[in-house]
């Protein structure tokens, strides 16, 4: 039987991380607080030391590991933010460190995930692909750590909503992007457990929303992966998930998608009204409250996962260049051309 996963794992992984992440801002968001007609504020997990919250879950899992585990090293797939906060954490440990990737995922995630000293092999069209090279390197005695569907990252994750009720106890409404739902299972534990009444609201794009698919089916399925400029929420929850996908159904209020041309005018909103470089996948949020899909949304944080994107692409963006990142634009393949 799996383990539950309560609240005091939430308190005990702040603990175990302190000090080896930061406790990023939140700040009010003028802007968007007067176009919705409530108090808006931007929790900033994008200044997090690696560019995106999953560091809290990754530092967790690799402080939590044995002595032999550490000697194996360890493994993960990822889209690209779980993989460079694994990276990194297991560089300040000594630990080595390989990520499984799709040829999907960025080239700029793919880099900097190697200049953390960690070792990339891309594998497949897909997250499940990768997975698959994951599961050969753990037969040979390496230790995974998933990027969502495991005790020590849903408890390190869960940390981000613990420092956002500290900063604003009077909280009606948190937004969070959903992927494999590692973060959101976090913040809705916390949420659900310290204050019920918040509504927790899980953001995901229209495009291969797995988690979202998943529970529309009342059980985990195969959703196909496909290009999205939220490309760090892309990717399956697996058919044996442990933990997400009930944490989601039982203490999720509402999850609804967003348009690729809803996350790039959030990406330039960000960029343009708040003086912020985000992601597609952090921006999910944001384009959920500008396209007017969160109903009294009361005093409102939305959070901000990551910051991580191609530069280039950011430039088309802000731009105001329609961008389909399903259409290649380049000879050589790359998206981000």
């Amino acid at each position: 039987m799996t383990q539950k996963i309560t609240v005091h794992d939430s308190f005990s992984a702040r603990q175990k991380i302190m000090g080896h992440v930061r406790m990023t801002p939140l700040v009010s968001s003028p802007s968007l607080s007067q176009i919705c007609s409530a108090e808006v504020l931007l929790k900033l997990e994008q200044t997090q030391i690696t560019g995106s919250f999953k560091l809290r879950g990754a530092t967790n899992a690799i402080l939590s590991l044995n002595a032999a585990q550490k000697e194996a090293g360890v493994v993960g797939v990822s889209t690209g933010n779980h993989g460079r906060g694994l990276a990194y954490a297991a560089s300040k440990a000594g630990v080595r460190c390989i990520i499984c990737m799709s040829k999907l995922v960025p080239q700029n995630k793919v880099e900097a995930i190697q200049s953390l000293g960690a070792e990339v092999r891309i594998t497949g069209s897909s997250q499940d692909d990768a997975q698959a090279e994951v599961d050969r390197l753990v037969e040979d005695g390496m230790t995974m750590i998933p990027p969502f569907d495991h005790r020590d990252i849903i408890a390190g994750q869960s940390t981000v909503a613990l420092e956002i009720l500290e900063q604003t106890p009077d909280l009606d409404t948190v937004l969070v992007p959903v992927s494999g739902g590692g973060l959101i299972s976090g913040v809705a534990l916390v949420m659900k457990t310290i204050s019920p009444s918040i509504r927790v609201v899980g953001v995901s794009m229209e495009r291969g929303a797995a988690m979202y698919s998943c529970q529309h089916a009342s059980k985990p399925i195969l959703v196909e992966e496909v290009p999205t400029l939220a490309d760090s929420l892309g990717g399956g929850i697996g058919l044996n998930n442990a933990y997400t996908f009930e944490m989601i159904r039982d203490l999720v209020d509402d999850l609804i998608l967003v348009s690729e041309e809803e996350i790039a005018e959030a990406i330039r909103h960000a960029y343009w009204q708040e003086r912020l470089v985000i992601e597609g996948s952090g921006s999910v949020g944001i384009a959920a409250l500008l396209a007017g899909k969160i109903k009294t949304p009361g005093k409102c944080v939305s959070l901000i996962s990551g910051q991580n994107i191609d530069m280039a692409l950011h430039k088309r963006l802000i731009d105001g260049e329609n961008v389909d990142v399903a259409a290649p634009t380049s000879v050589n393949g790359s998206l981000y051309a």
